[in-house]
């Protein structure tokens, strides 16, 4: 390693063989005490003690080691003195001895009780002076645009590389609990055709089908899979495989929101011979095999990743309960706050008076007693508007709602002076009940949850809480997200393979479309949707009623899956299956608020790269090989 000195002084890179790593920066121990051990990695700020010593951490992405460099009145401590020239994060490999530290040195931590002292090094690769910034001040983090654009010096801070760490351990743990279930991992093509699914499609143009003299005909385009929904589905249908899972790459071209990419990884589940609600489970509907099986892989991951022990069975919830205690669809059951339906306790003839309107009057009451940790959040902005906050005093106890004296209320509401309630009167269908996924109190709700925290207030507890929610509406005119395919249409509310539940499937034979329930559960913890999935329609002749009478595609749109319902037609068992965000799964066993914290390259919230340049305009001449005539604008 000796003529390796030269090349500091001019910092340049080492092209040339070198010694191979005995050891990784996060391996040492007091085991290793009197070794002599290579290390590589990324040289850290030096710390001067005196003249004749300093300590300079080294770091990879297992950890990070102390070393140790004495000067000496030697060649040789003239050279080690190099080592305060190179710039920090340059990479080094350093030769040394391990020894222990001082007693009132050590950590008690990874390498925290040793050092090396080092006797040799070689400048592998130097860094730039002048970077961008330096990953290994975390003390000192910039703004999140330019960690961005520099994303593959942002992946070196610790927290990141232990999150991407962290997604291959729960990668591996789902892979085993899923073989040793019985699935069968199988691939699904990447290219498809476009269908109205629900979400908006990526597109992809082809030259392929195409001959040179159609060249200035339509242009021909794949789309990139929402969920590989379609394709699992005919492989249960195929009879090959009998339980399917992929940990999939799915695409959505939506607008930007912070907490979505569009490239995201699911964790993509399908099972034959799934029933349609057997009386002795817990829930009315079916895919109790596949909640099973999701429940049993959940465990493993927070036993195995986490260290914690998780309950043998989760909770459910219906829609409909969710939505009327909790005001979501996806509540977080952590904290006592419930929705109190008002109306419910009212008068006949002022419940009457306000169905005839639409309406119910719902209440969230803050009480002194037991709901403490919200008193001071409870004294912000709501940000929800028509919402009315009334403080109960001495004086309008009695007649605090339209000053109508209603003491069963104030009972079965268990209000005291000083208590707070806050009301409004919600739109509410007799016939449908809820729609959407959250209601004006569920907002305010989670916002009082939010508030709390940050005053220090509320502390959310440390337990996972998972809950089943089931039984959602089948459709909905309620979902801005599919408007651009619905057209004022019926859509579906999960996917148009969604098996109605057996005990509304009369009613929507009958056209009441707004009464049917489906077979559709999605998994919730903490107050974040991880997962989906549903009981599919094995029955040809139901999918085809969907589509046609109920969704009321054109005939066009219903082509594409003209071959799904060929599959049907061909002896398809009863299926089922589900897809858990394995990026938003991450985001929370990593305990980070953005998924982009657990994506080694991750978009931007508005979708874009700003690392490799995505998207990107194409040169003309490129776009008329597709067909594609860029469209000009005056």
């Amino acid at each position: 390693m000796r003529r390796a000195f030269s090349t500091v002084k001019r910092l340049v890179a080492h092209s040339a063989p070198f010694l191979p790593r005995t050891h990784t920066c996060g391996e040492l121990t007091t085991d290793h005490v009197g070794a002599r051990v290579v290390l590589a990695g990324w040289l850290l700020p030096e710390r001067k003690v005196s003249k004749a010593m300093s300590f300079f951490p080294i770091k990879d992405s297992h950890g990070t080691t102390q070393l140790v460099v004495r000067r000496k009145r030697d060649s040789c401590a003239g050279d080690l003195a190099a080592l305060s020239d190179i710039p920090i994060e340059s990479t080094v490999l350093i030769e040394g001895e391990v020894r222990v530290r001082p007693q009132t040195s050590r950590r008690g931590d990874g390498t925290g009780d040793v050092e090396v002292e080092v006797s040799d090094f070689v400048l592998l690769n130097p860094a730039d002076r002048n970077l961008p910034f330096v990953p290994s001040d975390e003390h000192c983090l910039v703004n999140e645009e330019l960690r961005a654009e520099f994303r593959h010096l942002d992946l070196r801070r610790a927290s990141l590389t232990n999150n991407i760490k962290k997604r291959s351990i729960v990668s591996r743990v789902i892979r085993d609990t899923l073989h040793h279930e019985g699935f069968l991992e199988v691939e699904t093509p990447l290219l498809l055709k476009s269908s109205p699914e629900g979400a908006r499609e990526f597109l992809v143009p082809s030259r392929v089908g195409r001959s040179a003299h159609e060249a200035d005909m339509h242009p021909l385009f794949y789309s990139l899979p929402q969920s590989p929904q379609q394709p699992k589905q005919l492989l249960i249908c195929s009879g090959a495989v009998d339980k399917y899972f992929q940990i999939a790459k799915c695409f959505r071209d939506e607008d930007g929101r912070k907490d979505r990419q569009p490239e995201f990884t699911q964790i993509d589940l399908e099972m034959a011979y799934v029933s349609w609600g057997p009386p002795l489970h817990q829930s009315r509907i079916g895919g109790h095999e596949v909640r099973a099986v999701v429940e049993s892989l959940i465990r493993n991951i927070w036993q195995q990743v986490e260290n914690v022990a998780l309950p043998s069975s989760f909770n459910v919830m219906t829609y409909a309960e969710a939505m009327s205690s909790y005001g979501s669809d996806k509540p977080d059951t952590r904290f006592p706050l419930k929705i109190v339906n008002v109306s419910s306790l009212l008068p006949d003839q002022h419940r009457a008076r306000l169905e005839g309107a639409g309406v119910t009057l719902e209440a969230l009451v803050i009480r002194q007693s037991d709901c403490q940790p919200f008193l001071r959040a409870n004294d912000g902005e709501l940000g929800v508007p028509d919402v009315d906050r009334i403080v109960i005093t001495t004086e309008n106890k009695s007649n605090w709602l339209d000053n109508c004296r209603y003491a069963a209320i104030n009972r079965a509401l268990g209000m005291n002076p000083g208590d707070c309630i806050l009301d409004i009167t919600a739109p509410f269908s007799r016939r449908g009940g809820f729609r959407g996924g959250s209601t004006a109190l569920g907002r305010v709700r989670t916002r009082l949850a939010e508030m709390a925290e940050k005053l220090g207030d509320y502390t959310p507890p440390t337990t996972p809480h998972f809950l089943w929610v089931t039984e959602f509406p089948l459709f909905t005119r309620a979902d801005p997200d599919k408007d651009f395919l619905a057209h004022g249409r019926w859509s579906s509310t999960h996917h148009p393979f969604t098996a109605p539940m057996w005990q509304d499937i009369d009613a929507m034979y009958a056209g009441r479309i707004s009464q049917v329930r489906g077979q559709h559960y999605d998994l919730v913890l903490n107050g974040v949707e991880i997962g989906g999935g549903s009981v599919r329609i094995h029955d040809a002749a139901m999918q085809d009623y969907i589509f046609t009478q109920v969704l009321q595609l054109t005939k066009s749109e219903k082509a594409t899956f003209e071959h799904l319902l060929h599959a049907l037609r061909c002896g398809a068992p009863p299926h089922g299956g589900i897809a858990i965000g394995f990026d938003r799964l991450m985001s929370i066993l990593c305990k980070t608020a953005s998924i982009r914290d657990v994506i080694a390259f991750p978009k931007t919230g508005a979708g874009t790269d700003p690392l490799l340049k995505s998207p990107a305009p194409i040169a003309a001449d490129v776009l008329r090989q597709y067909g594609i005539q860029p469209v000009q604008r005056s």
